[in-house]
């Protein structure tokens, strides 16, 4: 079994590593990785917990 060594490289491209804050629940310094339509239409990058709420 081969080992994955690229795993997680292209966070290095986005700023801050993809960390920030949680628009949703307001967690810090957590990666903000999938992409949620907000009541305006506008999407932002939320958090894997509030990714499905």
């Amino acid at each position: 079994m081969a080992t994955k060594p690229h795993r997680g490289k292209t966070l290095w491209t986005v700023p801050a590593r993809g960390r920030g804050t949680c628009p949703i629940c307001g967690s810090t310094r957590i990666k903000l990785l999938y992409d949620k339509a907000g009541e305006d239409g506008k999407s932002s990058k939320v958090c894997k917990k509030c990714r499905g709420a």
